[in-house]
């Protein structure tokens, strides 16, 4: 399990920085997301939550994350598609978790869609992401491993803002 080397961590962080507020224009001009609200993403639990991203492309998991027990692996997603909106009726949805990713958090990282700004944080642990994923009574949840952001709330706990509101 091994972190982004530094310097290339620095360039990452630099470059994400940059394309965060054109992406958000973008989606202003267009309604449509530029397709980096995944990374965005990763940058933003990196820089709040002091996670360490792992090279892309890892299998199964987005960052580290260091407790007293040993490290985390983190699987970081956005909503699929494009960023939150609080004031959208219809069922906005994660995507797909894989059974066989190797990873012990899930994290959902809520971006405001005019902005890319962090809204919120939640965590869930991979067992229980499953465990939801597995009850009968909806195709998206059994057959593709999505779960509503509604669903992954309910059984997860906001991280991001805490109640102090750091």
């Amino acid at each position: 399990m091994d972190a982004v080397p530094k310097a290339a961590a620095v360039l990452v962080k630099d470059i994400l920085a940059a394309v965060k507020p054109l992406a958000a224009e973008y989606y202003r001009i267009s309604g449509k997301p530029l397709g980096v609200t995944g990374e965005i993403a990763e940058y933003i639990a990196g820089e709040l939550l002091g996670l360490e991203l792992v090279p892309p492309r890892t299998a199964g998991y987005d960052a580290l994350r260091h407790t007293a027990a040993g490290l985390e692996r983190v699987l970081i997603k956005e909503i699929k598609g494009r960023a939150y909106d609080p004031a959208v009726s219809r069922t906005q949805r994660i995507g797909t978790i894989k059974p066989e990713d190797p990873c012990d958090v899930v994290m959902l990282v809520l971006l405001h869609n005019g902005t890319l700004d962090p809204v919120e944080i939640w965590e869930v642990s991979f067992s229980s992401v499953f465990a939801r994923l597995a009850e009968p009574g909806s195709k998206s949840r059994n057959e593709r491993g999505a779960l509503a952001v509604s669903d992954f709330k309910r059984i997860g706990s906001k991280i991001w803002p805490t109640e102090r509101g750091s």
